[in-house]
């Protein structure tokens, strides 16, 4: 168990995509005494991920094919699960969400408080901004969570951040194989706590977006857009029975 919390086992996951480049930058930047085990699923990166991560001594699982960024996400509670882990931690590797907010991000868990936390680059105002998001993106994103807000019924400041941890009664108990593999498993999974009953919290955190940090191009949004309007079409008509799931 991690020195910091001797009951908990808290296992960081790194949904990886040629991530050579930031990998090292982020590992260093990772509490170590706050956590017990760093695990990186390799999605078939093109570049020299696995290797950087296998000179850094972590766990690394590896998809032959690409599955995107939800199917990585699947892989990574799935063995977080299997070794064992209280909490899991995603963190992506290109450094974007800085990891030094880990502690406050899984210690509403550690007290019982909540079901997951949420980074969330929306609750200091200007954060995002100051951090390098585009403004487009800051846009999209408001609305995006105004949408989801209404339709779901919670207050959450962000739904689309990439630095969250869950407990497992998430990962060990939701059906997260009815996901989708791409960008907007993070906006099911949040319908599956919705319908579990399961308490979200949100801590406030920094960004940055440089050059090597990994981010979707305009088109892409677009398209992430219209799936989490897909999902939450799904879940109003689960929801007044027309669907006998919100999911497949």
């Amino acid at each position: 168990m991690s020195k910091k919390i001797p009951d908990k086992k808290v296992i960081v996951v790194l949904p990886a995509y040629n991530a050579a480049r930031t990998l090292t930058r982020t590992y260093d930047a990772i509490p170590k005494d706050w956590v017990d085990d760093i695990i990186l699923i390799d999605d078939a990166s093109r570049d020299s991920t696995v290797e950087v991560a296998t000179d850094l001594g972590l766990k690394v699982f590896r998809h032959l094919k690409n599955l995107g960024y939800g199917g990585s996400q699947k892989t990574c509670y799935q063995e977080a699960s299997k070794l064992g882990a209280d909490i899991a931690v995603m963190v992506h590797p290109d450094f974007q969400y800085d990891p030094a907010f880990i502690p406050e991000l899984i210690s509403p868990i550690v007290r019982g408080e909540c079901d997951a936390v949420f980074g969330s680059r929306m609750l200091t105002p200007g954060g995002a901004m100051a951090g390098g998001m585009p403004r487009w993106k800051f846009v999209a994103n408001k609305f995006l969570t105004a949408v989801e807000n209404m339709v779901l019924g919670l207050h959450l400041t962000e739904y689309h951040s990439g630095f969250r941890a869950y407990g497992r009664r998430v990962f060990n108990t939701l059906p997260l194989k009815d996901n989708s593999n791409d960008f907007v498993f993070d906006t099911e999974i949040i319908v599956q706590m919705k319908i579990a009953r399961m308490r979200i919290r949100e801590i406030p955190i920094s960004t940055h977006y440089f050059k090597e940090a990994s981010m979707i191009g305009f088109w892409r949004s677009v398209q992430y857009g219209i799936a989490i309007f897909g999902v939450m079409g799904k879940y109003l008509l689960f929801k007044i029975g027309v669907l006998p799931t919100a999911f497949r």
